[in-house]
C-alpha cells in the first residue's frame, strides 16, 4: 500500500520540514509513502472563495485514481485515537487497498465535490492549526500508528 499525503498550497516551511522529512524517512520502514504539493491557484484575489475551492477540487479530482480510497482532513471530521488510527492503516491494508490518500485542504476548506468523493472524513482536533503544522502532525501520527500496528516503544515512550 502507498500512503500518500496531499495538500494544497506552497511548499513545506522550514520551520517544519526537517520533521516531516525525520517522519516521512521512518513511515517508508512500514509503508511506501510519498507527498504530493498541489500549488495554489494563481490570481485568486478577486475570486469568490467557492470558485476557488471549485478549482482546487478539480484539481484534486483529475488526480485521484478511481481506487484511491480518500481520507479528507476535515475539522467536521470524525475525531479517533492514535490506536484507532493504526486500526483504520491496517483494514486499508488489509482490504489490499493500493493507495490511501490523505488530503489537507486549501486555505477556504474544500469543495462539496471533494466531500462527496472522501471514503472518510478525520479530524485531528477541534483546534485550528496552521497547514504546514498540520502536515507535521498528520505525518507524525501516521508514523505513530505504524509503530502502534508493529507494537513497538515510539507510542510510549
Amino acid at each position: 500500500m502507498i500512503v500518500s499525503f496531499w495538500t494544497i498550497g506552497k511548499a513545506h516551511d522550514a520551520y517544519v520540514k526537517q520533521g516531516i522529512e525525520d517522519f516521512t524517512r521512518r513511515i517508508t520502514n512500514y509503508f511506501k509513502v510519498e507527498w504530493q504539493i498541489i500549488p495554489p491557484l494563481k490570481n485568486t484575489a478577486n475570486m469568490p472563495e467557492t470558485e476557488v475551492k471549485k478549482r482546487e477540487a478539480e484539481l484534486v479530482l483529475q488526480a485521484l485514481d478511481k481506487t484511491d480510497y480518500l481520507v479528507l482532513l476535515d475539522e467536521r471530521g470524525k475525531q479517533i485515537s492514535s490506536e484507532a488510527l493504526a486500526n483504520f492503516i491496517q483494514t486499508r491494508a488489509n482490504e489490499s487497498t493500493r493507495k490511501l490518500v490523505f488530503l489537507i485542504g486549501g486555505a477556504f476548506g474544500v469543495d462539496a465535490q471533494i466531500n462527496q468523493r472522501a471514503n472518510y472524513q478525520w479530524s485531528l482536533s477541534t483546534l485550528v492549526f496552521p497547514h504546514q503544522l498540520v502536515r507535521l502532525i498528520l505525518a507524525e501520527q501516521v508514523y505513530r500508528a505504524c509503530s502502534i500496528l508493529r507494537n513497538e516503544k515510539y507510542h510510549h515512550q
